[in-house]
């Protein structure tokens, strides 16, 4: 029945096989399909990459939204989807427990526009890392983003390690973590995208550090798909990456107000009941690096945090050997590596 059932699908163009090789499917016209998880109410690079056109070997299936990077990257590496993106601390984590996944493409930073702020309330008393000693910080996983960037700030400020574990993570939603400050649950919000912007219009709170103060500019998070995946669809992962670098790229040159006409559009045409509200509050990709290309120094800067707090041996993880920029258009050779999405010079 399988043999007849792949001679049939042919007929039907919008019919989804799985027919491909390893169990991975196909569409009629032999796209790859890439399985992900999203994030509703936004749309990632990736998406807009497939709206732009730019992808021609691949189709991407949406199987619901993502509850964390951690989670998402898990996922990828137990193939339950094909490709996941989270914090390049929990992806360095995550290799050296043996999952089988590599970085290709970074997913997410802080630039001029877009970052992490960590917020006390204006009365507080909060001033000092010092008085973070036995206070709690809201954060919306543990092992991630949030948790890393405190945990290095506090190194930074001259905490010692038996000081830093006096201070307490509490997981909460980010649609709730603004609450739990203001309300005194917690003493430290780490607060994003509209949650940053919202609660700075509302007043009464102040960040006490940013991740883009810590570090700068910087690309925080990869693209990771399974190494066995890449080994055996590598037009499909190359595919993937050159579309997305070039989405991303698009992003950095296009004026805000396009951006945001142009994710509305996509969220309408998806149709999954979401609010496109949260759109007035989109400043920028948040990636500062032209096409995503990946840094080993943004992954060795967490390999090394692992090492000092005694989560990973010294020497079982190399950053050279857990990434690659091979497939990436701006890395590659194909496009200088500052110019548009399609190659073109950009003007200065």
């Amino acid at each position: 029945m399988r043999a007849i059932a792949c001679t049939l699908v042919p007929l039907v163009v919008a019919v989804l096989s799985a027919c491909g090789t390893h169990g991975v499917s196909t569409t009629a016209d032999g796209k790859t399909i890439l399985r992900y998880q999203g994030a509703t109410g936004t749309v990632q690079p990736y998406e807009l990459a497939a709206d732009l056109g730019y992808f021609s070997k691949i189709q991407l299936q949406w199987l619901g939204d993502t509850t964390s990077g951690p989670a998402n990257i898990q996922a990828a590496a137990t193939k339950q989807v094909e490709f996941g993106s989270a914090f390049n601390g929990a992806v360095v984590k995550l290799i050296a427990g043996g999952a089988p996944v590599t970085s290709v493409l970074s997913s997410y930073g802080a630039d001029e526009k877009s970052y992490t702020g960590y917020f006390v309330r204006d009365d507080s008393g909060i001033k000092t890392a010092r008085d973070l000693i036995g206070k709690k910080v809201g954060v919306n996983t543990l092992g991630a983003h949030h948790e890393f960037i405190t945990r290095e700030w506090l190194h930074e400020q001259g905490l010692s390690e038996p000081e830093i574990a006096q201070v307490q993570f509490v997981v909460l939603p980010p649609t709730s973590t603004e609450e739990a400050l203001r309300t005194g649950q917690i003493d430290v919000a780490a607060l994003q995208g509209v949650y940053l912007e919202t609660a700075v219009a509302r007043g009464g709170v102040h960040t006490l550090y940013t991740d883009k103060n810590l570090f700068g500019q910087f690309d925080y998070g990869t693209y990771v798909f399974r190494k066995d995946f890449i080994a055996q669809h590598p037009d499909a992962v190359r595919d993937f990456v050159q579309g997305t670098a070039r989405a991303t790229r698009w992003l950095q040159l296009t004026p805000r107000d396009q951006v945001v006409a142009r994710f509305a559009d996509i969220i309408h045409k998806r149709g999954r009941n979401e609010n496109s509200g949260l759109l007035k509050y989109y400043k920028s990709s948040g990636i500062p690096v032209p096409g995503a290309v990946i840094a080993e120094r943004e992954l060795q800067i967490w390999i090394d945090w692992l090492v000092r707090n005694k989560q990973l041996p010294a020497g079982k993880v190399a950053a050279k050997d857990i990434y690659t920029n091979e497939f990436n258009p701006y890395a590659n050779g194909k496009y200088p590596p500052n110019s548009g999405p399609n190659g073109e010079e950009v003007a200065k």
